[in-house]
């Protein structure tokens, strides 16, 4: 490693960075795993509602049909507002800008705040479908905007460790909604509305400290061109006055993309230089989703009733699901960049495999050995972490890794789309699942392994890599031939074809040699 790159890795992580890490999370992914829990406790109580606002309108009770049709509209129109979201982000981010989006969706958040508690009070359900909605809206941008805006802030050699305030944050979420829901709390029939009206509290937090951050020195320099905006950027969040090592890296990426614009879906899937890149990314996104956790809350409560345990206490017991979550999420962060991207999807997804495994053992046991039921329990809590040490936050971090700059946008629009496609799919075939009954989770352990396998065998490892380094890490499977490092510093009327063509959609017309 050169002195230079040594001495870039012995700089402090800067306040300004933190902040931004942490408060972009916080009015994000936080928001997004918040919502993963908040109608958990507060079920029975908005159930109750609708039936009360239904009588109060048409004079008789709902029938069963309809308000299990509501129900579900009400959970799953969640998802459909974060593929609305994830499929918007292309758009909304060649406009404002990487900062600028995540400004833009606090909007969403706080109206959804407000649909959400105040549908109750206007006897409207239909305030809260349509808050559901706007949420996963506000989710679906905010996970492809947020990792967008981590991976071109920071220094490659914490690139990962940051990348992950995402998953941590949604753990904590995740977390806080079910702290919250307690019936001592917000989990009570008086209360169940102002568990909506926290949405606000993390967007209003966001909206005060991130206008005062820098946008991304990346977007600036290579997508606006302002390359005095991109050092004064690079210069507050590195906290050093030479950044002219980030710049020259910027430029050379900027360089062999100049002859470019931004790439549409269309173009990055018609690209063979990033075929392998999208794959992966495709493969990830999905096993991400369909690896079981989802249906590892369905069976929680079941099991912890069969260990004896009473039914007013279970909610209490089930916050170790969420602290684990965190705790797993927050050592990832930590080890991301010692051990690598790589290491620990394949961990976790094993890992995974393995615990669902006994689980299915020990669910078939559990009836006839009175202190099965105990580890079953173990088994989930298992499953959850590790999950949580890579699987839940890699995926994100990879994302903006595997692209250069001009397919980027395009790229988290697609992983995205797979990602809430991928969601609604779960919720649609878990029904179904569900009558393998403890044989079900073998479904998922064949997602794990084969997701592991994959892998294995494709992925390259991404830590402490520039942008142009992991793109040149798949240039063999691409086929696509590799130029000499040498050029990465040439104009681009002298970078050869071969590497126009590793960078440029075949659709562009490419000057002559």
């Amino acid at each position: 490693m050169s002195d230079s790159g040594k001495n870039s890795e012995k700089q402090p992580v800067t306040a300004c960075l933190l902040s931004a890490a942490f408060f972009g999370a916080l009015g994000s992914s936080f928001i997004y795993g918040y919502n993963l829990s908040v109608v958990n406790a507060p079920a029975l109580y908005i159930k109750a509602f609708y039936n009360k606002t239904w009588i109060e309108r048409y004079g008789e009770p709902i029938a069963a049909e309809t308000a299990t049709l509501l129900w579900s509209i009400t959970v799953s129109i969640f998802a459909i507002g974060g593929l609305l979201g994830a499929l918007s982000v292309s758009s909304i981010i060649r406009v404002l800008g990487r900062k600028g989006t995540l400004l833009l969706n606090n909007s969403f958040a706080i109206i959804a705040a407000l649909l959400l508690s105040l549908g109750e009070k206007a006897k409207s359900f239909e305030m809260l479908i349509i808050g559901r909605f706007i949420i996963g809206v506000d989710s679906g941008i905010a996970l492809s905007v947020l990792p967008m805006y981590l991976g071109e802030i920071t220094p490659r050699h914490i690139r990962g460790s940051i990348g992950q305030f995402n998953s941590i944050l949604i753990c904590l979420g995740v977390f806080t909604g079910q702290v919250l829901g307690l019936p001592e709390l917000l989990g009570q029939e008086s209360r169940w509305n102002y568990l909506f009206s926290f949405l606000a509290l993390p967007a209003t937090l966001q909206l005060c400290v991130l206008p005062f951050l820098p946008e991304s020195p990346r977007y600036l320099l290579m997508e606006r061109r302002n390359e005095a905006g991109a050092e004064r950027a690079f210069q507050r969040f590195l906290g050093k006055k030479d950044v002219s090592q980030e710049l020259e890296e910027v430029h050379a990426e900027a360089r062999a993309q100049d002859n470019l614009h931004s790439a549409s879906v269309l173009q990055l899937l018609k690209t063979p230089a990033v075929r392998w890149q999208l794959i992966t990314i495709i493969i990830t996104m999905a096993c991400y989703q369909l690896c079981g956790l989802n249906a590892i809350w369905y069976y929680t409560n079941g099991i912890l009733r069969e260990a004896g345990f009473a039914e007013n206490i279970l909610p209490y017991i089930t916050l170790s699901t969420g602290a684990i979550e965190t705790l797993a999420a927050i050592i990832s962060g930590l080890v991301i960049e010692r051990i690598g991207r790589k290491p620990l999807l394949i961990f976790g997804f094993s890992a995974m495999a393995v615990f669902f495994s006994l689980l299915t053992v020990f669910l078939n046991f559990q009836d006839s050995v009175s202190w099965m039921p105990y580890l079953s329990y173990i088994c989930i809590l298992a499953v959850i972490a590790s999950f949580c040490s890579g699987p839940g936050g890699i995926p994100f971090v990879l994302t903006g890794e595997l692209f250069e700059q001009s397919y980027r946008p395009a790229a988290f629009m697609i992983a995205g789309t797979v990602n809430w496609l991928s969601n609604f799919a779960v919720g649609l075939l878990f029904p179904f699942i569900q009558k393998l009954q403890s044989f079900a989770f073998l479904v998922f352990v064949v997602v794990c392994i084969l997701g592991s396998i994959y892998l294995y065998l494709v992925l390259p490892e991404t830590k402490n890599k520039t942008f142009i380094d992991i793109s040149q890490s798949f240039s063999k499977i691409n086929k696509i031939p590799v130029s000499s490092p040498g050029h990465e510093m040439d104009s681009p009327d002298t970078v050869p074809r071969s590497r126009l063509l590793c960078r440029a959609d075949l659709q562009y017309q490419v000057s002559q040699d």
